[in-house]
């Protein structure tokens, strides 16, 4: 136990901070719920046949950011059967040189209310934002981003709002580190038998409990989905579980970094498996009462010491 807390001392020391300012940069449940009340509980669905609401949405993110201290707050609007949609970002960290990009969906398929699919992903990147604000300084550029348009009927399209995103990046020819999409990170259950894989042999090797997060690449994908994975891992108080698959898995390629693949991005999806466990997912049963919060706060904490530490 001293040799633990010895440790500990000393991490504290070389990042320059005390015990008591640690421990009080972890994320806050009852932000995480607000911010999942006010996602669900729209007059409309927030989906693309609701621009009103997803425009309502984009407002509030952006409020959001602007309220942690994001130092550009920038919107990228695009045109899809005439009608306009905007992803929204905000950045935080020294203005040049190569940058992490962390990324939600705030859009929702069909008539749910998508508390997990994607309120968490909204949610535990707004409360990033927040912890990230109050960091003296951060080691690079981090860009958050809150993208529209990732469901059906647009989903694998050049109208997600991720492939607009990656698009422009490429197109300025703008270094990016490396991709994380937050993608479902509140529905947790540690029964056996409520995890499923797309390959059954699977759970042999990642076990049947629906109690962890993953961190999910594909083959080649390079250094950073390495670094990425096992750095949370060992900054998480929760249960971590890397899975690398070719991108034919079916999955493995279900959110926002399909579309930073396509432009040669380093990209990872960090999700609690979506579909695999979550039995809501994409049903109007997809609700806040179902999530544990707790566990959706300890996974934007281990996200908060990877991002600052490396």
């Amino acid at each position: 136990m001293k040799r633990t807390l010895s440790a500990l001392l000393l991490l504290f020391a070389v990042r320059g901070m005390n015990p008591a300012a640690a421990q009080s940069l972890t994320a806050d449940t009852v932000r995480l719920r607000q911010h999942l009340e006010l996602l669900t509980s729209t007059p409309q669905p927030r989906n693309y046949q609701h621009p009103a609401v997803l425009d309502s949405m984009a407002a509030y993110i952006a409020r959001q950011l602007r309220g942690a201290g994001a130092h550009e707050i920038g919107e990228q609007p695009y045109t899809v059967r005439g009608q306009s949609y905007r992803n929204v970002l905000g950045s935080f960290g020294p203005a040049d040189g190569p940058r992490l990009v962390v990324g939600a969906h705030y859009d929702v398929c069909g008539d749910q209310p998508g508390a997990d699919d994607n309120g968490t992903g909204v949610a535990a990147l707004l409360e990033l934002a927040r912890l990230l604000g109050q960091q003296p300084t951060l080691p690079y550029r981090v860009d958050l981003v809150a993208y529209t348009l990732e469901e059906p009927p647009f989903f694998r399209t050049n109208n997600m709002g991720s492939y607009v995103h990656a698009a422009a990046l490429h197109a300025a020819r703008v270094p990016v580190r490396g991709m994380v999409a937050l993608e479902m990170l509140g529905y947790y259950d540690d029964r056996r038998g409520t995890q499923h894989y797309p390959i059954a042999p699977l759970k042999y090797i990642y076990g049947s409990r629906g109690n962890y997060v993953t961190v999910a690449q594909k083959f080649g994908n390079g250094r950073f989905g390495r670094q990425f994975a096992r750095y949370y891992r060992r900054a998480a108080a929760l249960p971590v579980k890397r899975f690398k698959a070719p991108a034919w898995l079916p999955g493995i390629d279900f959110s926002d970094h399909l579309n930073y693949w396509k432009f040669s991005y380093p990209a990872v999806l960090l999700t609690d498996t979506a579909f695999y466990r979550n039995r809501s997912y994409h049903e109007t049963s997809d609700t806040l009462n179902r999530l544990d919060m707790r566990r959706l706060g300890l996974a934007v904490d281990a996200l908060l010491a990877v991002v600052t530490a490396h």
